[in-house]
């Protein structure tokens, strides 16, 4: 067993011993990065306001614009828990709004990551009026290019790093983008999705829209929002802390989403009793799951369900899937060991493993698994058409705190023209397309 202490800030600490906490929760709750008394309060009401986030309120004026001319929103959705629960946020909220909204999910294996032309091609079958990314598009320069050559507006909702180059849209709401003062740079995709929905309410409130119509409790999304920030794996600070902790509480009641609740009986777990646990380990992978080796749009739907029976069909699925998902990680696991007993990697040096027969949906895993064991930044690649000999590697790596990941790419990128031909991602997480 390897004990690992958290570091913690000891003007935190101290902070907090003034307030008037033991010296052991206030060294406890300081190496979770709260660093007053005040923020142990998770009252919705201390939620950051949507106006500090840069956009945010444009994105809802947009928004408001299409749905009293009665045009058609677009979701263009992202096929991990995060981008998942995004779009269910969005697809529940707009719903309840009235809008007549609908989702897209590109397949991993067919379509790759984020708002490419290709997408949006796709996407212009349905005549959307407006698209609008959750959880990705920050790096979809072309996507959205190619979307105005076609006439289609866009709204990029998302949270990851921008690049150089930011894309043409209509509008971006990103916490990370230049110019964006909000406090909380660890809002996950859904977080920001959640926010915007929160400034579209204000927005329809403003404008009358909800007179003679009832006006939702967006506090019914929150359990969404919870999953999507813990199962994203990004920092709990203040904010985020009081989304997971208004989203358990509503994940424990019988205000639950059937989806939820239908994956946690699926799952043998007890959900009066639900925790981040059950976000993290036992929501977020049977929902990855889908993404990982078919269609997220299974989990999507599971999540936007009010039906029971659906719900309970969708969460066997999902169950089933994260079954099949752990033996495929589990035997690609067993050859990426074997490899390292062959490695002799000097000091400083970075991990890039690749085995024919892998699972381009399960690398990001398996280089997490890797990470763990050796502290190295590790990239795992699989082909991206198994069956062409010459065809694309896609990777996904894994880092360690002090090795900024995506801006090492981005370095890559700017050495070697043309060797990256596709990657984004965080400082812990990014992913990569090759020749």
């Amino acid at each position: 067993m390897k004990v690992v202490t958290r570091r913690y800030a000891e003007a935190d600490r101290q902070t907090l011993l003034k307030s008037g906490l033991h010296p052991l929760l206030a060294r406890l709750y300081a190496a979770r990065r709260v660093r007053s008394a005040g923020e142990l309060d998770a009252d919705a009401a201390r939620l950051l306001a949507p106006s500090l986030l840069l956009n945010c309120e444009h994105a809802a004026d947009l928004i408001a614009d299409l749905m009293l001319r009665q045009r058609k929103p677009l979701i263009v959705a992202d096929y991990d828990a995060d981008g998942a629960t995004a779009c269910a946020v969005g697809v529940r909220a707009l719903r309840l709004f009235g809008a007549d909204a609908d989702y897209l999910v590109p397949n991993r294996f067919e379509l790759g990551y984020g708002l490419t032309p290709e997408l949006v091609d796709l996407a212009a079958r349905r005549s959307p009026d407006l698209l609008v990314t959750v959880d990705n598009g920050i790096a979809s320069v072309e996507g959205v290019q190619h979307a105005k050559r076609l006439g289609i507006p866009t709204l990029i909702t998302d949270h990851h790093l921008p690049g150089n180059e930011l894309p043409q849209a209509e509008c971006i709401v990103n916490p990370n983008q230049p110019g964006c003062g909000f406090p909380s740079k660890s809002l996950a995709g859904v977080g920001v999705m959640f926010y915007v929905m929160l400034a579209l309410r204000a927005e329809l409130r403003r404008r009358g829209w909800f007179n003679g119509r009832p006006e939702p409790n967006l506090a019914s999304l929150t359990d969404l929002v919870a999953l999507g920030t813990v199962a994203d794996v990004v920092p709990l600070d203040a904010n985020n802390r009081i989304l997971v902790a208004q989203g358990l509480k509503r994940l424990r009641s019988s205000g639950a989403k059937p989806g939820l609740s239908a994956l946690l009986r699926a799952a043998g777990r007890a959900q009066a009793r639900a925790n981040c646990f059950d976000l993290g380990f036992i929501l977020g992978p049977r929902l990855n799951a889908a993404g990982r080796l078919t269609d997220m749009g299974v989990g999507i739907e599971c999540l936007i369900t009010d039906d029971e029976a659906r719900a309970a069909n969708g969460a066997q699925q999902l169950d089933r899937l994260n079954r099949e998902r752990r033996k495929i990680e589990s035997e690609m696991l067993q050859a990426a060991n074997v490899a390292l007993e062959h490695i002799d990697a000097r000091p400083g040096a970075s991990l890039a493993l690749f085995e024919h027969g892998w699972h381009q949906g399960v690398v990001g895993i398996v280089a997490s698994r890797v990470r763990e064991r050796v502290h190295r930044p590790t990239i795992c690649f699989a082909r991206a058409d198994p069956g062409v000999q010459h065809g694309l590697l896609r990777g996904s790596g894994r880092s360690i705190p002090g090795f900024h990941l995506r801006d090492c790419l981005d370095l890559v990128a700017k050495r070697a023209p043309g060797l990256l031909l596709r990657f984004g991602g965080h400082a812990q997480a990014a992913g990569l397309t090759l020749r």
